[in-house]
């Protein structure tokens, strides 16, 4: 296979993750391994070259494969040679490692890692230096137009352009100068830079903890393939056409996915009008342009609202089951089968919307079982410490790592004696009791407990919820998953760092609560849709394994024949 039959079958694989990125980095790596154009035995070798423009006996009867008995990391061809990058410098040095008084205005700009781009560097909002700290920078480094510079700290570490300034600036430590020599053009020399195998050979050696940098000793020691100057050129030219080849591809994309997202954005609205699974299927796309998340966010909204089923005047209404739930509060407390109860309010909180006939607004607190402790958080201070878990196979601790959007994550419990686990008799949690995050984003994701978890009580960054048997507990955990019950858990946020609700203001979340036997319609409707949208992105994902699968496939048929 030829490059350009591979460019051509490019729709076969453009699905696959980063395609275009993908031929970028192929392009290039075959740049560096000479095969991307032909070679010329009649051109001057590069080791002629390096002879011509320096006396060094270093490059004499050298192998084309071997640098100082150093085998070097693949093969090239005879007509090039492998130098240590120096060799085909004039200076390779970095800015200055004393940050300097810079302002708005001064005689020379002032040039650090935030203005180094790919296509070159940045002036917009550039500072400057003073003649006299200018002058003692230049003095050892002196960029020139046409030099590559090289951001070798921090985290865009990696990114090479080169200088289209003509006046001379001042540069900081975090950038490095490379001057070419007469051995090396300055677009090969980028391209190079920029290919995956210079990449892994520095970013390989990278220092530092809190801010990673290349250090000029790494550069230094890296290796350059190096072809003769003719073919360079060739080389700079073939990339330069199927990077250009690569930008429309990826131009030509994104007004793919720009379109389906035009089209896909009105299909949501359909279905927000109509949320059946006919409408569902052209929502999923490989652009992605509706995420997942995304629309698993619009059904649990839609169906907390009452727009998911119909409604049936003949249900029993809410109000119905808020008396009920009252009725068996009462009867526990005179039968002194818990204290005396007081009701939540939620009247802090505006509802966003209107319900329908038949549904009514309830604080959370006030859905629960007819038993003291039906709502709590976790025993923390002096009742549970670090020190206090045991090893796997004690009791289990349940805890914010467990709770997913909707579905419990096992493997992430804390355990605890059973001595441990006597003590806390209010926190013990049973299959069918309700997690909900009081820590964290998203805040309040909702889960149940698994049947087979065993005795387990929650950890204080999350509350047990046991609900009246007059509601339908997975309904409640719909609800506390959708965005709705989020706003109002934003409205109780009493973190600085981190978002957290306490027990209090959990307790007074609203809760849309429909006629129970709506809430069961809602549910299997839920269920149903989440079922779908998890088979489409099983599929989508499929399709973009299968893509990946092509790529790869054909990268291995052009790198075996090229």
């Amino acid at each position: 296979m030829t490059l350009e039959t591979f460019f051509e079958k490019f729709d076969l694989f453009a699905d696959a993750p980063n395609a275009v990125g993908k031929m970028r980095e192929l392009v290039l790596e075959l740049a560096v391994q000479g095969r991307l154009v032909s070679q010329d035995t009649k051109e001057e070798s590069a080791h002629a070259l390096l002879e011509r423009i320096s006396s060094s006996a270093k490059t004499r009867h050298r192998d084309s494969n071997e640098v100082d008995g150093v085998v070097a990391p693949f093969e090239i061809p005879e007509t090039w040679a492998w130098v240590p990058l120096p060799r085909v410098l004039e200076k390779l040095t970095d800015g200055t490692h004393h940050s300097p008084p810079n302002g708005p205005s001064g005689e020379f700009m002032y040039v650090t890692a935030k203005n180094i781009k790919t296509d070159g560097v940045l002036l917009d909002g550039i500072t400057y230096v003073s003649k006299e700290v200018h002058d003692e920078i230049y003095s050892r480094c002196d960029p020139s137009f046409g030099d590559v510079l090289y951001i070798k700290d921090g985290a865009t570490t990696g990114v090479a352009t080169i200088n289209q300034v003509k006046e001379p600036f001042s540069m900081l430590s975090s950038v490095a100068l490379l001057k070419p020599s007469k051995a090396v053009s300055n677009r090969y020399l980028l391209w190079a830079m920029r290919s995956p195998f210079f990449y892994q050979e520095t970013r390989g050696a990278m220092k530092g903890a809190a801010i990673t940098r290349v250090t000029l000793s790494v550069m230094a020691a890296s290796l350059l393939p190096l072809p003769p100057l003719a073919e360079q050129k060739r080389i700079v030219a073939k990339v330069d056409e199927l990077m250009s080849l690569c930008d429309r591809l990826e131009a030509q994309q994104h007004e793919r996915e720009r379109q389906h997202a035009a089209l896909a954005r009105a299909s949501l609205a359909r279905f927000t009008e109509a949320p059946t699974p006919a409408n569902l299927d052209f929502l999923f796309h490989q652009a992605y342009a509706i995420p997942p998340a995304a629309l698993r966010k619009s059904i649990l909204t839609l169906a907390v609202q009452g727009k998911l089923v119909h409604q049936d005047p003949n249900d029993e209404p809410a109000e119905k089951i808020l008396a009920n739930i009252a009725d068996d509060v009462l009867k526990a407390v005179r039968a002194k089968r818990m204290r005396s109860f007081r009701p939540f309010s939620a009247h802090k909180h505006e509802t966003p919307f209107d319900l329908p006939a038949g549904w009514a607004w309830a604080p959370l607190g006030n859905l629960m079982a007819a038993e003291d402790g039906a709502m709590c958080d976790g025993p923390f201070g002096s009742k549970l410490k670090t020190e206090h878990y045991v090893p796997a196979k004690g009791y289990a601790v349940l805890r914010l790592g467990n709770i997913g959007v909707g579905y419990f994550i096992h493997g992430k419990e804390g355990h605890i004696s059973r001595e441990h686990f006597e003590s806390l008799p209010s926190n013990h949690v049973v299959p069918g009791d309700l997690l909900v995050a009081g820590l964290a984003d998203p805040l309040v994701r909702c889960c149940e407990v698994p049947q087979d978890i065993g005795p387990a009580v929650n950890k204080s960054d999350c509350f047990r919820v046991r609900l009246s048997k007059h509601i339908d507990r997975s309904y409640v955990r719909h609800f506390l998953n959708s965005p709705i019950a989020k706003a109002f858990a934003a409205e109780e946020n009493h973190g600085m760092t981190r978002e957290r609700i306490n027990l209090s203001g959990a307790k007074a979340l609203p809760v849309s609560v429909p006629p129970l036997a709506e809430q069961r319609r809602i549910v299997a409707k839920v269920d149903e849709l989440m079922a779908l949208v998890d088979a489409l992105e099983a599929q989508l994902t499929a399709a973009r394994a299968t893509a990946n699968n092509l790529f790869g496939a054909a990268v291995a048929e052009l790198t075996s024949s090229n």
